[in-house]
């Protein structure tokens, strides 16, 4: 075993969890995680952690709860999740100006 969980698939998307992320996540379920990553918005933002090229994800779970999930590319349409966390109170507020930067009232 690579000390990888398997992956879920989500919309054909596979995501891995680090099995360190899972040990770490404090008052967030995985499957809030997941459905952030299967928001039909979210607001990717490339950045690097501990020197390597990340993708956060800043989206909303079915219920609403904004969260950012940190992603590293593995390759083709893999991606490990090694990070979710609530977002800050400046977080929110940049993110809900992005949100209502995209509304569209018809």
């Amino acid at each position: 075993m690579d000390g990888v969980i398997r992956a879920s698939y989500i919309g054909g998307m596979p995501y891995r969890w680090w099995p360190a992320t899972l040990a770490a996540l404090i008052g967030i379920e995985p499957w809030e995680a997941l459905e952030a990553l299967n928001a039909d918005r979210r607001l990717p933002r490339s950045g690097v952690a501990l020197g390597l090229p990340v993708l956060s994800v800043w989206a909303r779970t079915a219920a609403g709860r904004p969260l950012i999930v940190v992603l590293r590319h593995e390759g083709g349409l893999d991606w490990l999740i090694v990070g979710a966390l609530d977002m800050t109170p400046a977080q929110l507020a940049e993110f809900e100006g992005w949100e209502a930067s995209c509304r569209t009232d018809a």
